[in-house]
This record gives C-alpha cells, structure tokens and sequence, in this order.
C-alpha cells in the first residue's frame, strides 16, 4: 500500500496545516510589529518562510497537492510576505515619511501580489517549472526581517569591531529609515522584474563533492550561529542581487511573460460561440 492510501485524507490537511502555520506566524508578525516588538515580529517572517517552505516539501512526498493547497498557499504568502513585512518595516523606519512611508509600503505589497499571480498562472500554463521570474515573494520579505533583527543592537555603545559597527551604523537614525526605504523598493521591483533567480530545483548538488559541501554547510551553520541577523541580512542581499549579477554577466536572459495574460475559458467560448454565429 502506497504513502496516498495509508495517510487517505490526511495528505491534504497536513500540507495545508503547514501553510496555516505560515498564515500564524504572518498573523503574529503584524501583533508583534504593532507592540514595537521589531525584532520578534521579524522572527515570525523567518518562521513563516520555514513553514513556507516545508508545506510544498511534504505536499510532494505525500503526493498531497491540490488546487486549494495552491490558493490558500498564496493567500497566506501574501499575508506573511506582503503585508506583514510592509507594515513590519513601516512601523520600524519609515512612518516618518508620512504619507509617502505609507505609499512605499502598499507598493511592496502590489508587487508581491502581482508576483504571486504571476507565478501561479506561470504555473498553471508550465511556465514555473525552472528558474523562478522575479524575486520570490518570501526572500522580499526576509530582506526587511533580516535587516531588523540585524541592526536591532544599533543603539548600544558596544562597537567591538569593524563588522558590528558597519550594522551600528546602518542601524542608527537616520540611515536605517534610507536603508529600509531602499530594500522596500529595491525588492518590490525585483518580485515584478522579468530578472531570472535560480531556483533550488535548477541547482545540481552532484556538482558538489560531498566532502566540500560539508565544509560549505559547516561554515554557514557557524556564520549564521556568530551573527544570525548580520549574515542572514548578507545572504539574504546577495540573492537578491544574484540576478542581477547573472543578467550583467550575460549567463541568465530575463524572460518575457506576456503568455500569462491568456484568456479564461469562459472567454475562450464566448469567442468560439460568436465566431460560429458570424459564420
């Protein structure tokens, strides 16, 4: 007997459970932001993106994916990607830009909302089977979330060395409200680019020596654990700016998307309907 018929209805609740962790964690973000709990509530987005990802992982193993897993899934990603790091970064720096803060902030959250409909029609045609077009919503949102909690010690006088005074200064008034404003509109634009970012499907681990992957992992488990927010914030950027890197370079085209504007099937027999009556 198949995973399918052992787990019977239940491969569908607990994918789709998952992903209600994610809406939770998205949900808590927003209370947290509100209580002036930056740095909690950025936490929430780092977990949310865990859930995130760990929803489509057991989705395929248990053979669980369904056309309601794929719209809840986006439901929740716009919640805890769009609108919770928007308000997260509001309250944080750029209410002091008034109506303009406010401005920057929606567009992010346009951007992630035109970024996930994109994907989902790419999806629905074959399209989003490679590389991802446009910078996925989740990393958008743990440019913010890293940047907080990676400057959440700028006020403290404890400036050891060079690597926390560079955070010390990005952190301190008013150069994080700056910093913050550009991310905010560098990684909005980037979601509704046609720029290509390399997908984990895409990337052949085989090319990697074990041994050396091993050591690779070991470093990044150490950076991370010396100064998670810092390095978080840094690898974060450097995919973000990956893309860009690749366009530059001449190795990554971006791609063209007009094919997601593709008529309804009601559309398309309306259409039929009157060219058989024309005729």
């Amino acid at each position: 007997m198949n995973v399918s018929k052992r787990l019977g209805g239940a491969i569908y609740v607990v994918p789709n459970l998952i992903t209600s962790g994610n809406l939770l964690f998205g949900f808590l973000c927003i209370y947290r932001a509100l209580q002036g709990e930056f740095v909690y509530a950025s936490y929430c987005i780092i977990f949310a993106a865990i859930c995130d990802i760990l929803d489509g992982r057991v989705a395929r193993l248990t053979k669980g994916n369904s056309e309601f897993g794929v719209q809840y899934d986006s439901l929740c990603d716009l919640s805890s990607f769009g609108i919770a790091p928007a308000l997260l970064a509001y309250l944080f720096s750029l209410q002091d830009l008034g109506r303009l803060g406010i401005m920057i902030c929606f567009f992010f959250v346009a951007c992630g909302a035109l970024r996930l409909a994109r994907f989902n029609v790419q999806s629905a045609i074959g399209k989003a089977s490679g590389d991802f077009t446009g910078l996925p919503i989740p990393m958008a949102a743990l440019t913010v979330a890293t940047f907080v909690i990676a400057t959440k010690n700028a006020d403290s006088s404890d400036s050891s060395n060079w690597f926390d005074m560079i955070f010390n200064y990005l952190g301190s008034s008013p150069v994080k409200m700056y910093v913050t404003l550009f991310l905010v509109v560098f990684s909005a634009l980037m979601m509704v680019s046609s720029f290509r970012y390399r997908s984990h499907k895409t990337f052949h681990f085989r090319l990697l020596k074990p041994f050396k992957a091993l050591v690779l992992a070991v470093i990044i488990l150490i950076a991370l654990f010396y100064a998670p927010g810092e390095f978080g914030f840094i690898f974060v950027t450097l995919y973000a700016l990956s893309a860009l890197v690749d366009w530059m370079l001449g190795w990554k085209k971006p791609v063209a998307d007009e094919e997601i504007f593709v008529p309804t099937p009601e559309e398309d027999e309306d259409k039929s309907s009157k060219e058989t009556e024309n005729n």
